[in-house]
């Protein structure tokens, strides 16, 4: 079965919530919009409401590119369920889901011009309460499931409305992002199964070793390939190695979050792509899948 790859860069300021910078976004956008277009391929951009409204101009790029434009929540807050604790965030509670997404998706919508219909969680947490919400306002996709985390689905599902992480009769269709599930764990929350940011850190071929290993397990059970990434614009532009210094205080990024931001990035997902082109792969967006 041929490979399908998803491309979700998720639309938020620098370095997710740790700041209220927009850098990345602006001048990190052109250079993927660039590298996308080189190489002829689709992807799915998911805005946060507030990168949306202040970045208008990039909604429009994206949109005039052929590309997807999706929702990423109103600030990039918590909507679902915490799976690894973080210091300092927590989750919206379940009955403030909804409310949220519908303002997030006006946001988006205005600027955009048109619907928006996918759908991706921050950090990847999600919840029962999110999806339902979700379906009721009338998306088709969410790319938020973290497959190195609930372990169970590997391939996109229509999920249930009692468990969003099993399979149901939901009309939105639930996309797995890319986990390798063939290797051993030493991580409580098994996050060294998750392959972000590899490609940058340790370059194309070693996440490339990673790809093969699941396209290996697809085949061995006979299973649809379909290979969801998550990115952020901003690591396509250079992130200070230093604290970062706003309001009353500053944030010191672990180094791997930034190591080899900007053109080094850009060129391991050049390198990255050109691999997948030569393993069969097909590029799709978020909506496409849930319409085919």
């Amino acid at each position: 079965m041929e490979p399908t790859v998803l491309f979700g860069f998720d639309m938020e300021t620098d370095i997710g919530s740790w700041t209220p910078f927009y850098e990345g976004l602006v001048h990190g956008t052109p250079r993927l919009l660039d590298l996308l277009d080189r190489h002829r391929i689709t992807a799915t951009f998911f805005f946060t409401g507030d990168a949306a409204r202040s970045h208008p101009e990039a909604v429009t790029a994206v949109a005039s590119a052929g590309h997807e434009v999706g929702c990423h929540s109103l600030y990039h807050e918590t909507l679902g369920d915490e799976i690894i604790p973080i210091p300092g965030l927590r989750p919206v509670l379940p009955e403030e889901c909804r409310h949220r997404i519908e303002v997030a998706t006006d946001v988006v919508e205005q600027v955009l011009g048109g619907q928006t219909v996918s759908f991706r969680a921050p950090r990847l947490w999600g919840s029962t309460a999110m999806v339902n919400a979700l379906e009721d306002l009338g998306y088709l996709a969410d790319a938020s499931y973290p497959m190195f985390f609930h372990k169970q689905r590997l391939t996109p599902y229509h999920p249930s409305r009692t468990d969003w992480t099993a399979e149901g009769d939901m009309r939105i269709l639930e996309i797995p992002n890319f986990a390798d599930m063939t290797i051993p764990s030493s991580d409580p929350h098994g996050r060294d199964r998750d392959q972000w940011p590899i490609y940058r850190t340790e370059g194309a071929p070693a996440l490339m070793t990673h790809i093969d290993n699941m396209l290996g397990l697809y085949r061995e059970k006979a299973l649809p390939p379909v290979l969801c990434f998550y990115l952020h614009p901003w690591e396509f532009h250079e992130m200070p190695s230093g604290p970062i210094h706003y309001g009353e205080g500053a944030v010191l990024p672990a180094p791997f979050i930034i190591k080899n931001c900007g053109q080094t990035a850009l060129r391991e997902l050049d390198k990255l792509i050109g691999m997948l082109k030569d393993r069969g792969c097909a590029f799709a967006q978020a909506r496409q899948l849930a319409r085919n």
